[in-house]
């Protein structure tokens, strides 16, 4: 056994932390004390071989310090020779300050987690280094669960020696766990470790909700901003490293697989997964607004196409999907599944007040089960405990998942967990008992702005809103707003005076969503997508009243309003013929027999359209040419229909006077294009798109949304903006199974 003392004695040097307050400073935070006697001229206090290059150099040190004198042990217990050595202290100073370890002289079988970890301990930049040696804890634990693989071949002489060593590691790291992590358990006496936590600080973000941990309890992925746009990161829990993952721009509700090699997550209406070593792509299915998913070790990948859809099936590798009959008994939706350990039993959240509360299914049949009333939805916590969420509070409760059966008492956990408005709490569980969470506001805010040519922000339509407005649309007047928003849980239709900043009337009320409003061209009546057999139907209403709702179109797939002619005659609507099914756009005529003619029905998905001021011309998006661009028609048709976008865009509106098109590029940049008619009238010849500036809106398609920017009539716009702020950070929770102990 070797002791040894790591640094330097250390002490308040006034009794004052940096910050001036008495006695609250943590020691090791305090600056490295040497002998008065020598301080003057530099002379450096501790033991050669174990110092840090900053102590070396004579410079203040901290904890990190002692994290590198940690690495020197256990790379010479591994070895059998110093990390750092020389004939005089000189020398080992200047092997300190210059070298490197000898890194051929680690045993062959050591694994690459224990050797990364080596590294990062003994980097020259304290700032590479670890920061605690908590974080040391988590990934030494991490390398310890890990799979172990082969060792190479070894001469057959070095072999006790290399399993002495190897022996002698495991030793250092169980002595070490003792020693840096009190109350971490005496081995053999059945006495279970201490539960332990650590923070975890990420980008900031818009979407706090959105957090996976890693069954293997390795990575943790989150959404966060990245160059202006959310997108999924994953984070190493052994080294501290984040990187954002190339392709899932808009990204949401992630989601590992059982190998923990592969993320499923929502973005542009569709289900994929993307590996996390190669990068590797794939789009499994269309989920337009889509609300968790899970995914089992027979390859299959249960999730919610939309909130209140029934939950559905479909391969880890695509193909055909299949609704559950399981949550087709009854309303409420059908929220982030999560599987059990059988891979067969899942829990599901239902929002509606009605049956709210946390649901088991199954994959083999229509029976379900309710298992305990929540505000949230509920994560399993294997071996046997679940946490849930009740009036803001998370609590933990034993749970057997063979039995489906709650067990013993529900004990507090955290307080304030941040919670997305469709119900999915900042929570996720690794399959070895590890837990994540964070706290705050889970919903994301949005901030209605008025913003020129320029980009400039020029004024607000009210404050930074967590009720998730969308699909703003201005009055023909320009003095009321009208959008969707997500209060207590449901979406419904309201309308914002603007000449009165923040008040605001509930338009809809249905217990079912309402969203995608758009104006009658006098402004005494909205049209929007309500409930209707089976899905959203299209259906209008006065804008004075509550009630009075009448029914435009009604199928078995699903009508969503993108616009009303100035001239009042014809509606303009997205269908969706089932639920997978292609999305085309209609018009509904307001006159007559009212029977609806195609407009843009494609091979691809037409999505927003707009009519032009005149009525003569629909803009719209569509991805037949396999990338989502902006095109121009005539109307009525059919007739041929002329590109405007470039390089790809969505979200077109025109200009009050007709003369210019405004779409959003990939980049979410705003494009402004020139429209020239020609003679016939029937031909347009549209201008070079003209960037005028980058905007803080999404220029994917999320969360079922229409468009996300309105054109004033001075020529001005009222953008719907992300708010980025800097979230709390991500409390990570070790040995989470004593505190049911």
């Amino acid at each position: 056994v070797k002791v040894l003392d790591f640094g330097l004695a250390k002490a308040m040097q006034d009794g004052t932390d940096a910050g001036g307050q008495t006695g609250t400073a943590e020691l090791s935070q305090s600056p490295t004390v040497t002998s008065p006697a020598v301080t003057r001229i530099g002379v450096i206090m501790g033991t050669a071989s174990y110092m840090s290059p900053e102590q070396a150099r004579g410079l203040a040190v901290d904890r990190r310090a002692d994290i590198w004198a940690w690495a020197c042990v256990v790379y010479e217990m591994l070895t059998g020779r110093r990390a750092f050595d020389g004939a005089d202290t000189t020398e080992v100073i200047a092997a300190v300050v210059r070298g490197e370890p000898d890194w051929s002289h680690l045993p062959v079988n050591t694994s690459h987690e224990i050797r990364r970890l080596l590294h990062r301990c003994l980097e020259k930049d304290r700032k590479r280094r670890f920061a605690d040696i908590r974080d040391v804890r988590f990934a030494l634990d991490d390398a310890q669960t890990l799979p172990v693989h082969p060792p190479a071949p070894a001469v057959a002489s070095n072999r006790r020696e290399r399993l002495a060593w190897a022996g002698a590691l495991l030793l250092c790291l169980v002595g070490t766990a003792a020693i840096f992590w009190r109350g971490a358990g005496e081995s053999g006496t059945g006495v279970p470790a201490r539960q332990t936590r650590a923070e975890i600080t990420t980008p900031p973000t818009t979407d706090p909700a959105s957090l996976a941990l890693s069954p293997n309890g390795e990575h943790l992925a989150f959404v966060a901003f990245h160059e202006g746009r959310p997108k999924l990161w994953v984070r190493s829990l052994m080294t501290g490293d984040a990187q954002p993952l190339t392709g899932t721009d808009g990204a949401s509700f992630p989601f590992w697989s059982p190998d923990s090699r592969s993320i499923g997550f929502f973005a542009n209406e569709q289900l994929y997964r993307i590996d996390v070593d190669g990068g590797a792509l794939r789009a499994l299915a269309r989920a337009a607004v889509g609300a968790g998913g899970t995914w089992n070790r027979d390859g299959t990948v249960v999730f919610t196409i939309v909130p209140d859809a029934p939950i559905s099936r479909v391969s880890a590798m695509g193909g055909e999907v299949q609704a559950l009959p399981t949550s087709q008994q009854g309303p409420g939706g059908n929220r982030f599944p999560q599987f059990l350990p059988d891979g067969r039993h899942f829990l599901y959240f239902m929002a509606e007040m009605a049956v709210r509360g946390v649901y088991v299914g199954t994959l083999d049949g229509p029976e379900r089960m309710h298992l305990f009333d929540a505000d949230a939805a509920a994560v399993f916590v294997p071996p046997e405990q679940i946490v849930f969420l009740r009036a803001g509070t998370l609590f933990i409760q034993r749970f057997d998942p063979g039995r489906l059966a709650l067990e013993g008492t529900a004990v507090p956990l955290a307080k304030g967990i941040a919670v997305d408005n469709t119900g999915m709490p900042a929570v996720s569980a690794s399959s070895i008992g590890s837990l994540v969470y964070r706290i705050g506001s889970g919903n994301r805010q949005r901030q209605l702005a008025w913003v020129d040519r320029s980009g400039a922000q020029i004024g607000e339509a009210f404050a930074p809103d967590q009720n998730n407005p969308s699909n703003p649309s201005l009055s023909p007047d320009g003095r009321q707003l009208a959008m969707s928003r997500v209060v207590a849980g449901n979406a419904d239709v309201w309308v914002l005076d603007l000449d009165r900043r923040g008040a605001f009337r509930r338009i809809s009320n249905a217990p079912t969503p309402d969203i995608a409003p758009v104006w009658s061209p006098d402004g005494k009546r909205i049209a929007y997508a309500g409930r209707g057999r089976d899905n959203f139907a299209l259906v209008e209403r006065p804008t004075a009243t509550v009630g009075d709702e009448s029914l435009l179109v009604d199928t078995a797939g699903q009508e969503i309003p993108v616009d009303w002619s100035d001239d009042g005659r014809f509606i303009l609507y997205r269908q969706q013929v089932a639920l997978l099914g292609q999305l085309d756009l209609w018009a509904l005529p307001m006159e007559g027999d009212r029977t609806p003619i195609p407009v843009a029905t494609g091979s691809g998905d037409e999505r927003h359209g707009q009519f032009s001021p005149d009525g003569k011309w629909v803009a719209y998006e569509s991805n037949e040419s396999g990338r989502v661009e902006v095109y121009v028609q005539p109307f009525p048709g059919p007739a041929a229909s002329t590109v405007v976008s470039t390089e790809g865009g969505r979200q077109a509106r025109w200009s009050r006077d007709g003369r210019e098109l405004f779409y959003l590029a990939p980049d979410a940049r705003l494009m402004a294009v020139a429209m020239r008619i020609q003679k016939d009238g029937r031909t347009i010849d549209p201008a070079t798109p003209v960037p005028l500036f980058q905007t803080r809106l999404s220029a994917t398609v999320t969360g079922g949304s229409v468009v996300e920017y309105d054109v004033t009539k001075a020529g001005t716009f009222l953008m719907n903006t992300l708010v980025v702020e800097e979230s709390a950070p991500i409390t990570f929770i070790l040995n989470l199974r004593s505190r049911q102990e």
